[in-house]
């Protein structure tokens, strides 16, 4: 038997099409798809060029912003500021010299300087570790210049912890202020050296250790037995009220409910301490290289306890070798002649030459004169190193505020200083690109650096040609320029 096939079925009358009604009925429909499609193409091409008209104009009524923040960007807390800092040109600087000269505004951080990035990442660091609990008492000590005290107070308040600051009595008095208004504990010593017990990083390591005391200690040796907890860092130092001390390497007992909650002195040590360097590897580095597109070829800074120079040079480095490392160092540091010619040692730290016990300059927060673990790292990358005078930091700090508005404090304007003698020196005149860091404001330095009666008292001259002398100056083939 035959199965009925298609042709076979008889359809309505209505439904009976002639060849040429399919044919016309399929080329409509090809033609209203296709005008669909084409109509809807025009509109969107229309939206677009109608948008980016729009742009155009309102970009002729509106300047574009430096910063720009998102509705949904909100952070945690006064750590959340910690951090992606801005890269600035320095316009006077740049346009005189035919070169892209850049700062990192580090005193955009809420703490004012760059010591913030240190600060967190060692308190982090420490927590991590279980070295440190918040809210429970304790107590961070610190032996500063002032930045990094007051780093240190403004992230202790944030996370729960109380700070003892020691520091020489002869820095900016606003430093002290900042500090007191941040409830930090101020004890301010003589400037004196590193092997003197009664040097300020010195006698703040030794109120870490007196800190576990539970009774009245016979000796810092004593103390150091009985109450200080294991670190695995030999400078880093933290000690508890709680009589169940771990006198080994293992971790805490968790179920030690006593040994959790009572109260920790906690030593930070930023001079021997990685979690300085590590802030800067981890941190400014990639930051600074993601924002000059790897375009980089230099990178100038000072160094104080020499976290930031060597981590951000170490990065900058591992991601291209041929990137200059230049180190500004002011007068009475010994860093530049351990660059230049290995030894540690400045002419204003011979018997009877120095005005003060530390480093004989009224710049602040840069220059040193021994060897710490964060320079150590440092040494290796520093490809050279430009000695800076009181005058010409003094100098460059007045020009910036004369010619770009721009505020500083005597870090910042040392590193600038060096920036100008390296584009001098090379004869750099192509767009070459130089990033420095801005470390400071001048808000801290009123009574001192910014301040016209010390500095006439210290025969210190405020005089704006040293840089625009500087800036003139041609780069003679062969023969280099001052350091």
């Amino acid at each position: 038997m035959r199965v009925p096939s298609f042709s076979d079925l008889q359809l309505p009358s209505w439904l009976r099409f002639s060849n040429a009604a399919v044919r016309h009925l399929t080329y409509g429909i090809l033609i209203g798809f296709s005008l669909s499609v084409t109509s809807t193409s025009l509109t969107l091409y229309w939206r677009t060029r109608r948008r980016k008209r729009l742009l155009a104009d309102n970009s002729k009524l509106f300047e574009p912003r430096a910063i720009e923040l998102r509705s949904d960007d909100i952070l945690s807390g006064v750590t959340g500021l910690i951090g992606n800092t801005p890269l600035v040109r320095i316009n006077s600087l740049s346009d005189a010299l035919g070169v892209e000269i850049l700062g990192k505004a580090e005193f955009l951080n809420p703490g004012g300087s760059v010591k913030d990035r240190v600060a967190l990442r060692m308190v982090e660091d420490a927590e991590r570790q279980g070295l440190l609990h918040p809210n429970t008492g304790s107590r961070i000590f610190e032996g500063t210049v002032g930045s990094t005290g007051i780093s240190i107070a403004t992230i202790a308040k944030a996370r729960g912890y109380d700070t003892t600051i020691i520091m020489p009595d002869d820095v900016a008095e606003e430093k002290v202020k900042a500090l007191q208004a941040l409830g930090a504990d101020v004890q301010r010593v003589r400037p004196a050296s590193i092997v003197d017990k009664k040097q300020y990083v010195n006698m703040a390591r030794q109120a870490a250790v007196r800190f576990g005391r539970t009774d009245i200690a016979s000796s810092i040796e004593d103390a150091q037995a009985n109450h200080e907890l294991p670190t695995g860092s030999p400078s880093v130092v933290v000690t508890t009220t709680s009589t169940h001390v771990q006198v080994d390497d293992s971790a805490e007992d968790p179920q030690d409910e006593e040994l959790l909650t009572k109260p920790r002195g906690f030593f930070a040590d930023q001079f021997e301490n990685r979690s300085n360097f590590d802030a800067h590897f981890e941190g400014t580095g990639p930051e600074l290289w993601r924002q000059t597109n790897g375009k980089l070829d230099a990178f100038v800074s000072g160094a104080g306890t020499g976290g930031t120079i060597a981590g951000i040079g170490r990065y900058i480095k591992s991601m291209n070798e041929d990137v200059r490392v230049v180190l500004a160092d002011p007068e009475g540091s010994g860093l530049y002649n351990k660059v230049k010619f290995g030894v540690m040692y400045d002419r204003k730290e011979a018997e009877g030459t120095k005005r003060r016990h530390q480093v004989d300059t009224v710049v602040e927060g840069i220059g040193i004169n021994r060897m710490t673990n964060n320079i150590d790292l440092a040494l290796p990358i520093i490809d050279d190193a430009f000695r800076i005078t009181d005058a010409e930091a003094v100098s460059m700090s007045r020009y910036l505020v004369q010619h770009d508005g721009l505020f500083l404090g005597s870090s910042s304007a040392c590193n600038l200083v060096a920036c100008v003698k390296l584009v001098r020196q090379l004869g750099w005149k192509e767009g070459q690109t130089i990033a420095t860091v801005l470390c400071d404001s001048g808000n801290r330095h009123y009574s001192k650096f910014w301040n016209t009666d010390y500095l006439q008292r210290a025969n210190i001259p405020i005089d704006l040609s040293i840089v625009e002398d500087l800036l003139k100056r041609p780069a003679l083939d062969g023969v280099p320029v001052a350091q």
